[in-house]
């Protein structure tokens, strides 16, 4: 049996069914998974595996000697070879003695266990610990998310230069994330792409007719910068200068959401935006099923579930063009792909939709559903990351 430890920076929550219906097709197919989480989960919500938690070094004086203390039992009785081939490794990489000695520390609750596999679910929980799997004995893996691999970097240059010159297997969501990092000189055999999926059984197209005189258009997505809720927002704006009915209704909490409720009041457009906050799978579920079109007008994305979702539950989609969504969409088949930052399309696109036939119409819908439960279900997912852990 291969054990994998699967590194994250907290326990995946009731929604994030990426990991959790992940960790369960492993379990089920024979492999032990091994949960590493960076911060304690508040609960563990029936986890179907062990969940080792990383000890907060961030806590008052005494618990953060003691903590120390306990490691350095650690480094010297259970894993001293494992540690001393850690040290050296880092040492070779040009780490100084205390970023070597402090990076020793904190990765003692990894460390000592017996893997095959260390699975990094996100390229940023990977810096700093490029060595770990090697000084383990285990193999080495990371997956890339839009986010990690396009907007971390940023923070710093030759932000994942240690991690790209080591011997890795990387998992990400699109052939495009794909060639960017056989740019960045990772070999073609080292990458694999196993696209997001969702569950078609939950997410599945109701036959109940949709005819109404309001444009209903519906939005899943963390209040964010990279998500272009302004442009969606100022191309709201123009198909009302163009005396469209609609509403338009935003799912998702965060931390533009106050300058986003200013931007719809400045664009007088605050009367069509429903800003609804965080929602259960069933509410969105719900939302969908009420909604004649889905809106994904993002700067910069990894894949998203959300549009994989809509078009599952028969929504007339409209995304940009930002790296993998021009993937997730089949532009005239089963939705619109058009560029991204460009409001003035995305209204002319939306307006569009309202003189194709019903013949058009239905041809689109069933072309995004027949392709999502093709493509991007569960079932086939799970095998794909049985072969990427076998080979």
């Amino acid at each position: 049996m291969q054990r994998i430890g699967l590194v994250l920076l907290s326990v995946p929550g009731y929604s994030e069914t990426f990991f959790r219906s992940k960790i369960k097709g492993l379990q089920e197919n024979g492999f032990e998974v091994v949960l590493f989480v960076l911060y304690p989960p508040k609960t563990l919500e029936n986890l179907p595996c062990e969940v080792v938690v990383s000890p907060q070094f961030n806590s008052g004086f005494f618990s953060k000697s003691v903590l120390i203390f306990k490691a350095l039992l650690q480094v010297l009785f259970v894993s001293y070879f494992r540690s001393k081939k850690l040290y050296s490794l880092d040492r070779k990489d040009g780490k100084g003695i205390k970023a070597c000695f402090k990076n020793l520390i904190f990765n003692q609750f990894i460390i000592s266990k017996q893997l095959d596999w260390l699975h990094f679910g996100f390229g940023t929980v990977a810096v700093g610990k490029e060595n770990l799997a090697k000084a383990m004995g285990a193999k080495m893996a990371v997956s890339f998310r839009g986010f990690d691999l396009y907007l971390s970097p940023l923070k710093r240059n030759d932000y994942y230069k240690i991690l790209f010159q080591k011997d890795v297997q990387y998992h990400v969501l699109s052939q495009e994330m794909k060639q960017d990092l056989i740019t960045n000189g990772i070999k073609d055999n080292r990458v694999l792409v196993i696209t997001p999926a969702i569950n078609t059984t939950f997410f599945k197209s109701s036959a109940v007719s949709k005819k109404r005189d309001t444009l209903k258009i519906l939005t899943v997505a963390r209040l964010h910068w990279k998500k272009g809720l302004e442009y969606s927002l100022e191309a709201m704006a123009l198909l009302k200068k163009k005396d469209i009915d609609f509403e338009y209704t935003i799912i998702g909490i965060g931390e533009e959401l106050e300058r986003l409720r200013f931007a719809a009041y400045q664009l007088d457009v605050s009367d069509y935006i429903n800003f609804v906050g965080k929602q259960s799978p069933e509410a969105v579920r719900q939302y969908m099923q009420s909604s004649d079109v889905y809106l994904q007008y993002s700067i910069q994305e990894g894949f998203c579930n959300a549009v994989l979702e809509a078009q599952a539950m028969g929504l007339l989609c409209v995304v940009s063009n930002a790296e993998g969504l021009a993937e997730n969409v089949k532009d005239g088949e089963t939705g619109f792909v058009i560029p991204k930052r460009k409001p003035s399309l995305l209204a002319n696109t939306i307006e569009k939709l309202l003189y194709l036939t019903n013949d058009q119409k239905t041809s689109m819908q069933e072309a995004a559903i027949n392709r999502v439960k093709e493509h991007f279900n569960l079932k086939k997912q799970e095998g794909e990351f049985l072969d990427f852990y076998r080979n």
